[in-house]
């Protein structure tokens, strides 16, 4: 009966719970994601359903879930100062993607490799999360808690919120954050213990370098908007956790 359904197909699972959960999405009282970015979402959620099953989606959902609720952390202290997320913390589809896309990139190509380069996407694609969940975590907390934040190019004491600057807290915060996620990821099935070890040395290399991006770049080109830096940042992530776990030929 659920063959005839079509329940064994991954990809009606993911078109019906996507389409439930933005349903309950728009008559939500609270918001996490703007219209367009539920609309997104749900897309994104269609996808990695589809290609690496429930155990990709937990991964996408436990970012998703904890990188809103960190925007909330001390968030009347950072509208006070101005250094808040814009739209009250909600994200849209620009967000969505700069987050999500290197991470769908390397979901796809799993699809289309033999076995042991598909372990490599599938680490890629954790390490995307891994590196984007630990930069979301250090700027928030460290824009809520850092007691001193440093511009990471000079180390000079600078205001929190700028541009490339870090904190110790936010530091540390965004690593545990990151080691986190990889267990959670190896708990499921997703990557092997080593593969844990990449991905959070992969997203201190990315956000990094991001921070020196930030610090660099940003505020000079027009077109480098903070989307953008994200999606390089990610994109970095999922790249040196591939290039790690290939060199030493471990089982990732």
């Amino acid at each position: 009966m659920f063959d005839t359904l079509g329940w064994s197909n991954p990809w009606a699972i993911a078109l019906t719970i996507n389409t439930v959960l933005l349903l309950a999405a728009f008559v939500s009282p609270k918001k996490l994601l703007t219209p367009i970015g539920n609309l997104n979402g749900a897309i994104l959620g269609v996808l990695v359903w589809g290609t690496l099953g429930w155990r990709g989606y937990l991964i996408v959902m436990l970012f998703f879930l904890l990188g809103s609720g960190l925007t909330f952390v001390g968030i009347e202290q950072k509208e006070a100062e101005g250094i808040a997320e814009e739209r009250s913390g909600m994200r849209g589809a620009g967000n969505v993607w700069s987050s999500a896309l290197a991470a769908s990139i390397c979901a796809i190509a799993t699809l289309f490799c033999p076995a042991p380069i598909k372990g490599l996407f599938v680490l890629g694609y954790v390490a995307s999360f891994c590196t984007k969940l630990s930069d979301t975590t250090a700027s928030e907390v460290g824009k809520a808690y850092g007691k001193t934040t440093y511009l990471i190019t000079n180390l000079k004491s600078v205001p929190r919120g700028t541009e490339g600057a870090v904190s110790l807290e936010g530091t540390v915060a965004g690593a545990l954050a990151s080691i986190v996620l990889a267990i959670i990821a190896w708990v499921i099935g997703l990557i092997s213990p080593i593969g844990i070890i990449w991905c959070v040395i992969a997203a201190f290399i990315a956000t990094t370098i991001e921070s020196i991006i930030g610090a660099t770049l940003e505020s000079r080109l027009t077109w480098l908007t903070n989307d953008l830096v994200n999606l390089i940042n990610t994109i970095i992530g999922a790249i040196a956790a591939i290039v790690l776990a290939w060199l030493t030929q471990s089982h990732f």
